[in-house]
């Protein structure tokens, strides 16, 4: 990005990774307290899906026009692009991107809100990342989980069990907890497949946001209308007061997938995958107090005890940090 063109490689890991942990503190807080409005799950969904598509589509549109003059400039062949010329990726790169970092992961996160509260998203979706990029890196990127690293995973684990476990128990007394604590796991495993594959394959950050915006645009909202018209899902997209729903494609759209979707891909760009959930410790804490502070939830002693345990199991993975490797440049 432009923005960051001629600091270092540190300054540039340091600056995506504060964007991205204070985006990510605001998204848990800020998407609980919405799951208390007008909007049902899939609407705030709709609501990301749209708001970042309006930005993203025109960005990838042209990255494609820039790569399509520039491969004709040099005598190259085509350069792969999908989806109209909208999507700065091949076709396979953009549904495997779009399907983990965008449809999958909004769908899963939003409805686990109108199940289970902030705290417990503070600790499964930041908390969970580090344990499943560390399993998928090992099979997918051939990256070993050192003796430390391991000793991390555990108390991760142990403080996810710690926070679940208690809702799981409840599950049997008709308790929808549980729900929610499942769903948060499941999109945290949706967001750390996205982000071993982008690694894999060395996706530039605006390129693979802009693509994953796009097959989320020209999925989810044909899908929704569909669901909607048929009875299968319901809305309140009419009736809520449009100040709510400018905000969420404002906040979920712009803020959650085009600023910290880039700076959070920039990340893994200098630090790595496993590195770059490692370095999002922060995130548990403060959003976890944020929830107590602006939404009143109440911190048991599990809670607090899982907080700790998953957030000391992220500073050990952080010892790991040593030096940046260099960024890799798109192969898309």
């Amino acid at each position: 990005m432009h923005f960051f063109k001629g600091l270092s490689p540190r300054t540039v890991g340091l600056l995506a990774a504060v964007i991205t942990v204070t985006i990510w503190t605001a998204f848990i807080v800020i998407t609980r307290a919405s799951a208390k409005g007008a909007l049902l799950p899939f609407d705030i969904a709709l609501a990301r899906v749209v708001g970042a598509g309006m930005v993203l589509g025109p960005v990838g549109a042209w990255l494609v026009r820039k790569d399509q003059r520039a491969r004709a400039a040099s005598g190259a062949g085509r350069t792969g692009s999908s989806f109209f010329g909208l999507s700065p990726l091949a076709l396979r790169l953009t549904a495997l991107c779009g399907v983990f970092g965008g449809f999958g992961y909004a769908s899963l996160a939003y409805a686990g809100f109108f199940y289970a509260p902030a705290i417990h998203a503070s600790v499964l979706m930041p908390g969970s990342l580090p344990l499943w990029t560390s399993v998928l890196a090992v099979f997918i990127l051939g990256t070993p989980i050192s003796r430390v690293r391991a000793i991390g995973l555990v108390l991760i684990v142990a403080g996810d069990v710690l926070v679940g476990g208690a809702s799981l128990l409840h599950a049997f007394d008709g308790g929808d907890i549980w729900k929610g604590d499942l769903l948060f796991m499941s999109a945290a495993l949706s967001w750390s497949t996205y982000s071993v594959l982008a690694r894999k394959y060395g996706l530039e950050a605006i390129r693979v946001t802009s693509a994953t915006a796009v097959f989320a645009f020209f999925t989810f909202v044909p899908t929704y209308a569909f669901l909607v018209s048929v009875g299968a899902i319901e809305s309140h997209l009419w009736t809520a007061p449009v100040g709510q729903v400018v905000f969420q494609m404002l906040f979920q759209g712009v803020g959650s997938v085009v600023i910290s979707g880039i700076t959070f891909t920039m990340m893994i760009q200098h630090y790595g995958p496993v590195r770059s959930t490692m370095i999002t410790a922060l995130v548990p804490g403060l959003s976890a107090l944020g929830a107590v502070i602006f939404l009143n939830e109440p911190m048991h002693w599990n809670l607090l005890a899982g907080l700790a345990c998953v957030t000391t199991g992220i500073l050990f993975g952080v010892r790991q940090i040593v030096a940046p490797p260099a960024p890799v440049a798109s192969k898309a």
